[in-house]
């Protein structure tokens, strides 16, 4: 039996890659994923990941107001987003969230814990799961979702990048973890260390396409076709890498073979996901059919909420004529 996959977290909607949509959910469908959580960042998001979801029943739609975008926030953003969720009863929240990193730090933390608590509110009242961005800034997350948690319906903690001494912490307020190839960045130790800290009814996979590249073999790596940041000559190969390794290997301006020699901006093909399920498998010492069941289960119960499309589409055979 194939494995089932589930992207807990993207965004095919991202303007970088959404006219290659169509391409990149058939080949990602065809690698095993049966559904991709598609995160709406701002207001002028929110329609695209709207149009998206009505057009793909694989695409399950999340409305938020990421940290990095609340100074583009609109005095009436709340109502809108509120009327995104009464029009869209399929959706749940995200990406909302901290982040006191290099852009984060230039935005009031203070204004971003208020537009934080006011969607983790509309998530409990709505008994829906929310998808939460953290970049340093987990012990404020901690205390905020502490005093308003727990959170019956989860939260999820995507790309999750913490220490593995706050995981019972978060997870007793309703958390689950999502991975991301930005895993793939941390020393082995602490990735390893953190992730058996995680309890395997809490685990998920994501790729958060079309960003976090995992840095893998370049052969085991689809690209995005026309991705213009990608070294000359691989720019139109739109399945995995394969063929061209041989060349690149031998071209002294890519010297290794591995995805460290790409550009910071090459964009993420939602296929990958078959190479964070590997990478984290083998910290695990799990194997990768064991993996993807216990991610695919936790994923299919997180987002199995009233109206919900993963309850809709329970009986779809992934792949069978629509995707």
């Amino acid at each position: 039996m194939a494995m089932k996959l589930f992207d807990a977290h993207c965004h095919l909607q991202d303007p970088r890659i959404i006219n290659q949509a169509p391409q990149l959910i058939a080949t990602a469908v065809n690698s095993g994923v049966v559904h991709f959580a598609v995160n709406g960042v701002c207001e002028k998001d929110w329609h695209l990941v709207k149009d998206m979801a009505n057009q793909y029943p694989s695409v399950i739609p999340c409305f938020g107001l990421h940290p990095l975008y609340i100074a583009e926030r609109t005095p009436n953003w709340m109502n809108t987003l509120k009327e995104f969720f009464k029009a869209n009863p399929s959706a749940a929240v995200g990406e909302i969230g901290l982040d006191k990193g290099s852009r984060g730090k230039k935005i009031d933390i203070m204004d971003q814990v208020e537009v934080f608590k006011q969607q983790l509110e509309l998530a409990k009242e709505l008994n829906r799961p929310a998808s939460i961005h953290c970049v340093r800034a987990f012990g404020d997350l901690l205390e905020t979702m502490r005093s308003m948690g727990p959170f019956p319906a989860g939260v999820i903690l995507h790309s999750y990048l913490g220490s593995a001494e706050m995981v019972p912490e978060f997870a007793k307020l309703g958390a689950y973890f999502s991975f991301s190839g930005f895993l793939m960045f941390m020393k082995v130790q602490k990735a390893k260390r953190m992730l058996k800290a995680v309890s395997s009814d809490r685990i998920l996979l994501e790729t958060d396409s079309p960003d976090a590249v995992p840095n893998s073999n370049l052969d085991s790596l689809f690209l995005v076709d026309g991705d213009k940041s990608a070294p000359e000559g691989i720019q139109s190969q739109g399945e995995n890498f394969g063929s061209n390794t041989a060349s690149l290997s031998n071209d002294r301006s890519h010297p290794s073979t591995d995805a460290s020699s790409l550009p910071r901006e090459t964009l993420n093909h939602p296929a990958n996901i078959l190479n964070v399920l590997d990478y984290v498998a083998s910290l695990l010492d799990m194997t990768k059919e064991e993996l993807a069941g216990h991610s695919y289960r936790n994923a299919v119960r997180i987002f199995s909420y009233q109206s919900s499309k993963v309850l809709e589409n329970s009986n779809r055979v992934a792949g069978a004529g629509s995707y």
